[in-house]
């Protein structure tokens, strides 16, 4: 994913990298970023009628939960900052989105509904009342999508943490007013976590409405190009993903939002590889066991991760030995990659049954957002 560190996001400035991004992500399993964009025209250019999935010559029926849309209006106010924060993104993939081409992606891999979401750098930069018209415009922008092409679309809404009252007011909004899905967080916001405690109203009224979560991964201010020539997003977007989780477990948030259901970008990073240490550590403090009455390996195992960039033998053998198949959610991380590449590569693994893979890209998202059953 495209790269802006927090402290650049906001600072307004940052320094583009030439790591080519198609191989890293391929090679390395790194993410895709794009900037909060918004517009107003989704009709143009759209496809009249779905295609038949390539892989699978049948009615598109996946659900795909990580797809970045990046509307034009934004793009037009804010095209530096969105490039700077593309590290070496080819700048007809930002330019040269549209509606239509996320469409044709998800036809060819069988794809019926991406649920949609602005990725990083997200939408506050340290102007409140900028932040919050961001996440205004992008979420309008979405219920657009939403409307405009009925069942294709669903949104993850934007909202401006860290600023917690228009985040509130956002949520309400966005869930109440637009319908939408549910809330895409970064996972990380300059030096603090989710699980900040001056963020917890934020979750507190997601857990009383027994939302969906989203989050997708960032590099902190402390983590930006520590090794010369390999970009953060390679290390400090996996790494990130598991900063927030253990930021959620430690500070209570899991424990005391049982009704929230969060999903985890790219298999939870590292998460996988580090649950077991951090659950073992967190119990012999006794300010964070409080926290984890449970545990923090039964947090951690309860929530929901998408397979981009897992479906290689040894990463979704991790994921699959961390959690059980009904916690995987189908991703694609368009437009960065198409959405193929993950189908195809959940079946060359063979490794789930028909009845698995069914699960994976479609109704482990029908339990949290029956909506789309439509």
């Amino acid at each position: 994913m495209a790269f802006m560190s927090s402290a650049d996001r906001f600072k307004m400035s940052s320094t583009p990298s030439n790591v080519d991004r198609r191989g890293f992500l391929r090679d390395f399993g790194a993410l895709a970023a794009t900037a909060c964009l918004c517009g107003r025209s989704h009709a143009q250019g759209a496809p009249t009628s779905a295609t038949t999935a390539a892989s699978n010559a049948q009615k598109p029926y996946r659900i795909d939960t990580h797809h970045h849309i990046l509307p034009p209006a934004f793009l037009a106010e804010e095209r530096e900052r969105v490039m700077n924060a593309s590290q070496g993104i080819n700048p007809d993939v930002i330019d040269g989105w549209t509606p239509r081409r996320s469409i044709d992606d998800m036809d060819k891999a069988g794809v019926a509904t991406a649920v949609v979401s602005i990725s990083t750098p997200g939408v506050y930069f340290g102007d409140v009342a900028q932040g919050r018209r961001l996440a205004r415009l992008c979420n309008d922008y979405g219920a657009g999508l939403v409307r405009d092409f009925p069942g294709r679309f669903g949104m993850f809404a934007a909202i401006p943490l860290p600023d917690v009252e228009g985040s509130l007011r956002e949520i309400e909004y966005a869930l109440d007013t637009l319908k939408l899905d549910g809330i895409g967080l970064m996972t990380s916001y300059g030096d603090r976590w989710p699980g900040d405690h001056a963020f917890f109203p934020v979750f507190q009224e997601l857990n009383r409405r027994k939302a969906v979560v989203y989050f997708h991964p960032t590099a902190p201010t402390c983590c930006d190009s520590l090794v010369p020539n390999v970009s953060s997003a390679l290390i400090e977007y996996p790494t990130d993903t598991t900063r927030c989780a253990a930021s959620l477990a430690v500070n209570g948030v899991f424990s005391k939002c049982p009704d929230i259901r969060f999903i985890f970008s790219h298999g939870g990073g590292s998460l996988p590889t580090f649950a077991a240490r951090l659950d073992r550590l967190f119990t012999r403090v006794k300010t964070i066991s409080e926290n984890l009455p449970n545990g923090a390996l039964y947090e951690f195992k309860r929530q929901y991760y998408d397979v981009v960039a897992t479906t290689n033998p040894s990463t979704m053998a991790g994921l699959t030995k961390f959690v059980p198949t009904s916690q995987i959610l189908l991703g694609g991380d368009f437009p960065y990659r198409p959405a193929a590449e993950e189908v195809q590569g959940l079946r060359k693994l063979e490794l789930f049954s028909e009845t698995e893979l069914r699960a994976i890209e479609r109704e482990n998202a029908l339990r949290l957002m029956p909506r789309l059953q439509g």
